[in-house]
């Protein structure tokens, strides 16, 4: 059997159902997908749940993670068998609150970058708590929250979200194209690159809105310093 995968969000983030074939199962409740549209855990965004159903069976998937290469997927109980034929349903709610979330920090990334050029030294967003750590080393809070008010300003512009493909060399030519301070993209030979137009572009592969206005508002909950070049920063969506 064809062990390949076909990550759904990669090209449309907004798939909320969809068919597929399971290729493989692991003590009975990991399960591998060759069509799959829950995002694993990874690059500091939570993961997605949802729903497979087996005819009228339902699977509760609970956890969505990454391993040797293919995401795997965690569901409630035993059933499902390599050949099954099942219909998947993504829990949109908690989807679409990441993408929101994962929308919005590219842009304050981008305007925190702009203003003093401070990376991202670690994040993780959730849709209950997400935070974001930078590396500002004269850290006001004041001047911070002048960076919050500017990206929702700029959210509400209502900027368009491009997601496409270029060639790695092509793609680490553009200034600005990574930033997190210590990760470099996965050596493949193509990049997916997520352009908010006239605000930032990035090398990047989780799900993304089609448009800032679809963020809301960046509201903090608090700040912490963690040390040296790790200005953490806790927030929300309103």
């Amino acid at each position: 059997m064809n062990m390949e995968q076909e990550l759904i969000w990669m090209k449309d983030c907004y798939v909320k159902e969809w068919d597929a074939t399971v290729l493989n199962v692991k003590d009975g409740k990991f399960v591998v997908l060759d069509k799959v549209n829950f995002y694993p855990k990874g690059g500091g965004l939570a993961w997605d749940t949802g729903k497979i159903m087996k005819g009228n069976e339902e699977f509760n998937v609970v956890y969505s993670g990454k391993f040797e290469g293919m995401v795997s997927l965690e569901v409630d109980k035993p059933g499902l068998e390599p050949g099954d034929e099942v219909h998947c349903i993504l829990d949109w709610d908690r989807r679409y609150k990441l993408m929101r979330l994962h929308t919005a920090v590219h842009v304050l990334a981008a305007v925190v970058n702009k203003a003093s050029n401070a990376l991202i030294t670690g994040n993780y967003l959730d849709v209950s708590k997400s935070r974001m750590d930078f590396s500002l080393e004269n850290f006001d809070r004041d001047k911070f929250m002048e960076y919050v008010e500017e990206t929702n300003r700029v959210l509400a512009e209502g900027h368009e979200v491009k997601i496409y493909f270029l060639p790695r060399e092509e793609a680490l030519k553009i200034p600005g194209i990574v930033k997190l301070a210590s990760k470099m993209p996965p050596n493949v030979g193509e990049l997916r690159i997520v352009e908010i137009e006239g605000v930032d572009i990035q090398a990047d592969g989780g799900p993304h809105v089609r448009n800032t206005k679809e963020c809301g508002k960046i509201k903090v909950l608090k700040f912490e310093n963690k040390g040296k070049g790790r200005k953490r920063v806790y927030f929300d969506l309103e």
